[in-house]
């Protein structure tokens, strides 16, 4: 009996050339991906969880045993680069702290000057986008952070709590952690 995969050629069955294809296929994407995405080791998965487990609860647990809010979600977005990708540029105390500083404050100013419609959100974002790249503190999280401050109608103290006040403290539990854990060197530079 012959079974759906193959085909009699004579008396010996024949693969489908559909099935080296998509092996060939996997093996091209396998080499793009590795020239292109980074491999983390055991090590680093681990202590990149580990990380942003204790500054996330840190964040947390301040921000419930104070009156001021410590913690927004762009904050989620930091620690994904802080503890998972520490080398990046974008994960570096300048642009953690110059970038979300940078967007509470234009977000704070749009919001003053022309409430929250959906274009607001749009001049908050793509302001911040630019000013933070003539800085030189572009970080990702940071057009979170205008966004958010336009849709919940941010006052200037979304400038100082949650905004600077919780991007400091996250970066001072990131170089607490990274001095205390094996083969972690954060920051990379100040400046």
């Amino acid at each position: 009996m012959q079974s759906s995969n193959q085909a009699l050629v004579g008396s010996r069955p024949v693969r489908p050339k559909r099935r080296r294809g998509v092996r060939r296929w996997r093996k091209i994407l396998n080499r793009k991906l590795d020239a292109c995405q980074p491999k983390f080791s055991l090590q680093h998965m681990l202590l990149s969880w580990l990380g942003a487990f204790i500054g996330i609860a840190a964040l947390a647990y301040l921000t419930a045993s104070t009156p001021y809010p410590l913690i927004a979600a762009p904050f989620g977005a930091t620690a994904v680069l802080v503890f998972g990708v520490p080398d990046s540029p974008l994960a570096q105390p300048r642009n953690i702290i110059g970038g979300n500083l940078i967007a509470a404050t234009i977000c704070v100013i749009c919001v003053a000057l022309w409430g929250t419609a959906p274009w607001v959100m749009a001049i908050a974002v793509a302001t911040t986008i630019k000013l933070t790249q003539l800085t030189r503190t572009v970080h990702p999280p940071a057009g979170a952070v205008a966004l958010l401050g336009v849709l919940g109608n941010a006052s200037w103290s979304y400038i100082l709590t949650p905004v600077l006040i919780g991007s400091v403290v996250m970066v001072i539990f990131t170089v607490l952690f990274s001095h205390a854990a094996p083969g972690r060197n954060y920051p990379r530079h100040w400046i």
